[in-house]
């Protein structure tokens, strides 16, 4: 918003230090002239003296006292001015200099440089603290854009192939005298449904990192409890074994976002796990401010390496391939979009034995606070 031009914050305080002294100044010479007339008679004559005895002076009067004193206090007065706005100039510098280095960040930041640093040196104070500020909320905006970028790139090449695979079954049709069109529709339908898959998911990522969300009490052992019968079948196929446990965990958000997550944390665990006689524990607990639902599963040793980027858009484990129910890439990432939405932590870690264990950590509703 265009602003009418003003003085500047250096130029403020510099008149506020030199206001100060003049001030200061005045008030001084004020005491002194009223300390001097106490001594200083109005004309020669007798006057009382401490002792008691009237005593004739004949000496320097007030009017004596006024053209002696005024002048150099003018002078004095003058010089001071002078004294304060040339140091209140010098000093409102030297204390805005931070000030001008976060101007300066901020207008490149402002141009889109998200990798420039403050780094101001000196020990802390409310400069110090709003410069380090500044370079946090910089390093989140230039993880945050990154990551962006790469969901961006990685959205664009998920979206392509199915469109890119339905193209060429098309083309291959046309050139065809007599194409097995129910081959072609079976494999179309396969790639459309997988191409319907990868919207939702997207729509689902971007609902919860919007927020734009209604919330109510809920329990997050039953919202497990219902994923997992959901997945049931899906387990059974695969010849895996689910074993659930927990406590009431009460906590505020959404019932259907819940779900989401709680159903791609069961479905991960069911996909990447043991080809035969596999795990998937799920177990919720409570604490004093917080609920947790903890999903484990057997299978391949993994590495912190690996387990850090697994949250990330498009991740499918050690490998970006398409296998039955291994979804679209974003199980995970959609868990801590949502886990985020809901002020909650996600953690992801290998077990020692193979598999992973991912955690998440809500805040509990206001009664279990409470309580």
């Amino acid at each position: 918003m265009d602003r009418a031009p003003g003085p500047s914050a250096r130029l403020k305080l510099t008149l506020s230090y030199a206001g100060f002294l003049m001030v200061a100044g005045a008030l001084l010479l004020a005491v002194v002239w009223v300390f001097l007339l106490r001594y200083v008679p109005d004309a020669p004559g007798p006057r009382e003296v401490p002792p008691g005895r009237p005593v004739f002076i004949n000496g320097p009067t007030r009017s004596d006292l006024v053209d002696a004193f005024v002048p150099k206090a003018a002078i004095a007065l003058g010089s001071l001015l002078v004294f304060g706005l040339a140091g209140g100039w010098l000093l409102a510098g030297r204390m805005l200099a931070p000030l001008t280095r976060i101007t300066n960040a901020t207008r490149m930041a402002a141009t889109g440089s998200l990798s420039h640093r403050i780094h101001l040196e000196g020990r802390k104070d409310e400069f110090r603290e709003l410069a380090d500020a500044f370079d946090a909320m910089l390093a989140r905006l230039e993880a945050h854009v990154a990551e962006q970028q790469r969901f961006a790139a990685n959205a664009s090449h998920e979206l392509r192939t199915p469109l890119a695979v339905t193209q060429t079954l098309l083309d291959v049709a046309r050139k065809e005298p007599n194409p097995d069109n129910g081959e072609l529709v079976d494999r179309l339908r396969a790639v459309n449904t997988r191409a319907i898959d990868l919207t939702e998911a997207l729509l689902v990522l971007s609902r919860a990192d919007q927020r734009t969300f209604a919330r109510e009490h809920l329990d997050l052992s039953l919202i497990a409890e219902e994923a997992t019968e959901t997945l049931l079948p899906l387990a059974h196929e695969r010849g895996l074994t689910i074993e659930t446990s927990g406590d009431m965990t009460p906590t505020i958000g959404s019932h259907a976002l819940l779900l989401q997550m709680t159903t791609n944390l069961v479905h991960n665990a069911i996909v990447h796990n043991l080809s035969d006689q596999g795990t998937v524990w799920v177990t919720t607990s409570v604490h004093p401010e917080s609920v947790v639902l903890t999903v484990e599963n057997t299978g391949e040793q993994l590495t912190p390496q690996l387990v850090s980027t697994l949250a990330e858009p498009f991740q499918r484990g050690a490998k970006r391939i398409h296998t039955d129910h291994a979804g679209v890439g974003l199980g995970l990432a959609i868990v801590k979009s949502i886990t985020q939405a809901h002020d909650g932590t996600l953690t992801l870690a290998p077990r020692t034995d193979g598999g992973l264990r991912v955690t998440v950590e809500l805040p509990a509703a206001p009664q279990q606070s409470a309580s």
